[in-house]
């Protein structure tokens, strides 16, 4: 049996990604500080490795800033999700979205 394709859900506009991770806080950073030091490597590929090391070598106390950016944007996310599932359950947010299905 094919499996078909769902719609897409959408978070609450403005709100930050449910996948945002503490490796991503810091990929974020290191990417800024990595790419002014390396201005001629463009490749995500080699920005990524390099993150991805740094990432293992760094100590748990160096890593607990971005694991709290990490939970608070999680908490974020959870908060506008609840707040957009109840608008649409209620009806509030009816005519805002533009869909697919429509005319």
């Amino acid at each position: 049996m094919a499996k078909t394709a769902s719609k897409p859900t959408n978070p609450a506009p403005g709100s930050t990604s449910a996948n945002t991770s503490a490796v991503t806080s810091n990929g974020l950073d290191f990417r800024k500080e990595f790419e002014e030091q390396n201005p001629d490597i463009k490749s995500m590929r080699q920005v990524g490795k390099a993150c991805g090391e740094k990432w293992k070598q760094m100590r748990y106390e160096e890593k607990v800033h971005y694991y709290d950016i990490a939970t608070a944007k999680r908490a974020e996310f959870d908060r506008a999700m609840a707040d957009y599932n109840r608008r649409k359950e209620t009806g509030e947010d009816q005519g805002s979205e533009d869909s697919e299905y429509d005319g």
